[in-house]
């Protein structure tokens, strides 16, 4: 009697996908068996997180011998209720509003002086007119008296028209124009609960809706009334205008004209109470006034200085913590470069494609293993110099521009994002080029230098310098950006000034369409070349 063997069927591996698992492990060997290449990515997580030690250490703010943050000069940066940096000063108008209710005023006139450099007994004298865009004066509902609390207000503007703002950073235009003698402008601020709604005229019969905004947890009595507040001067030399923004140049302060003021619902009986909110810095003298409000025979003519609006000027960004990412770029890009060169130099490159025929694959592999080095080194490295370097900027006693723990998140993993993507960008290079110091030319040619032609030594002009960052794979860097350009608030939006023309994941959009549109001709040109 014969017996039979029985044997246990398999199923068989699908080749395909376990041949592209052991290409994987046989480029990450070919990777780390390089001690030059493995030294190279340490070395660049090193000097990322060495630099912005150093950049948090050694940055100390002036000493200072007076004002708001004493002799120590720990001064922190107000934040608004959306966590972001906030400028919150003005001259304050007002009386307790208890529960629902509206107020209605009239302007018949917005004027602006700046201060002059001389002084009459040790204070500046307001000498000349200014014209300063986002001069304000309005009515205005604020939660609190600390500075960044929520706040609802509608407005004239020096050269923008009616406004409704709130929470420092929301802004929607009403009607156009400015206001004066001959043409006035009404406007309205009502209170249901929560929801504050700002309403303009041009005449006081015929109303429009301005805005509408909900402030959740608004108290049951609040302070409410007309505030005047006007931005300081300075001159943005990059843009080649003259531009009103929260922080330096010269003071201004504003002076606007309120009669036909009318209250309905829950105002409690009282007088009106002036404040200089936040220790606006309001000028001892405007056209021969004191700043603050005068009344009579039912007009109330206020003056102010100051700004409630972003702050893009104060404080030190996160992003500059990254300093050591440019000299760690530069390693990146020869080592992705030389990842693929290596290989033609050495002849290697037969023997790789002959133990795997499928070129494409080969190419995604190596794209796959160097993508993934790459960025855990560049979120190494980021995490490291913004976690530790933000409380050695603190204790320098520098103010940190506000920002929140997502922004803070976007900023590490995005830069690691664009580390990553340059890399497989230089290796691209290197197999479209086939020659390291060409690659490595190429790729530094186009990441590094439109960045220090634009932002970095920028000698290019803000119109071409906007143009090529947005079209260029430097365009990535705007992923670091914390400070966004805001329209209420006139800068200098430049790349000079550390402004990029793309919001950060489109600019890091940008640079990943390089590198899939490189490392495609890369894969094209090495199916139709011989090794």
């Amino acid at each position: 009697m014969t017996a039979t063997a029985i044997t246990t069927s398999r199923p068989a591996a699908r080749p395909g996908r376990s041949g592209f698992a052991h290409l994987l492990r046989a480029e990450w060997t070919k990777f780390r068996t390089v001690r030059g290449w493995v030294i190279a990515v340490i070395v660049a997580v090193l000097v990322t997180v060495l630099l912005g030690l150093f950049q948090g250490s050694h940055s100390h703010v002036a000493p200072c011998t007076t004002g708001p943050n004493g002799p120590a000069c720990r001064y922190v940066v107000p934040a608004g209720p959306g966590g972001e940096s906030v400028t919150d000063t003005f001259y304050f108008v007002h009386r307790p509003l208890a529960g629902d209710g509206s107020i209605t005023v009239r302007l018949t006139s917005l004027t602006e002086v700046a201060e002059s450099s001389q002084t009459l007994q040790g204070r500046p004298v307001s000498t000349k007119p200014a014209v300063v865009p986002w001069s304000k004066a309005g009515l205005i509902i604020t939660a609190g008296p600390s500075q960044g609390s929520a706040y609802a207000a509608v407005m004239v503007t020096g050269s923008h028209g009616t406004r409704m703002q709130w929470n420092y950073t929301g802004d929607a235009p009403g009607l156009a124009g400015s206001a004066t003698a001959t043409s006035p402008r009404w406007l309205r601020l009502t209170r249901v609960g929560d929801v504050i709604t700002g309403y303009g005229s041009a005449d006081g019969t015929n109303w429009t809706k301005t805005g509408t905004v909900t402030l959740p947890g608004l108290a049951a009595t609040v302070q409410a009334g007309m505030f005047v507040t006007s931005p300081s001067q300075s001159a943005a030399t990059n843009s080649g205008v003259t531009s009103a923004s929260s922080g330096g140049g010269g003071a201004t302060d504003a002076t606007a004209a309120f009669d036909r003021v009318g209250l309905r619902g829950g105002w409690p009986g009282g007088s009106w109470a002036g404040t200089s909110v936040n220790g606006g810095p309001d000028s001892p003298y405007t056209t021969g006034h004191e700043a603050g409000y005068r009344q009579a025979d039912g007009a109330v003519t206020v003056t102010g200085s100051g700004d409630i609006a972003p702050d893009v000027t104060d404080g030190v960004p996160v992003d500059t913590l990254l300093a050591g990412l440019f000299i760690a770029l530069v390693a990146v890009l020869v080592i992705g470069a030389q990842f693929m060169t290596a290989e033609y130099r050495r002849g290697l490159i037969r023997v790789t494609l002959a133990a795997s025929p499928r070129r494409g694959r080969v190419l995604a592999a190596k794209a796959i293993v160097l993508g993934a080095v790459t960025f855990a080194a560049g979120l190494a490295g980021s995490a490291g110099a913004v976690l530790i370097g933000i409380p050695l900027l603190r204790a320098s006693g520098n103010p940190v521009y506000p920002a929140s723990m997502l922004t803070e998140l976007r900023v590490i993993a995005g830069t690691a994002a664009l580390v990553a993507a340059l890399a497989v960008f230089a290796l691209s290079l290197g197999a479209i080029v086939r020659h390291a110091a060409g690659a490595v030319t190429t790729a530094i040619t186009a990441v590094i230098l439109p960045y220090l032609l634009t932002a970095g030594i920028a000698v290019l002009p803000a119109g071409a310098a906007d143009w090529v960052l947005r079209v260029t794979p430097a365009a990535g860097f705007a992923i670091k950006q914390i400070i966004p350009a805001y329209p209420q608030v006139t800068a200098s939006y430049t790349p000079s000034s550390g402004y990029f023309p793309l919001a950060p994941w489109a600019g890091l959009a940008v640079t990943c369409a390089w590198a899939a549109l490189a490392l495609a001709l890369a894969a094209y040109l090495l199916k139709r070349r011989d090794a």
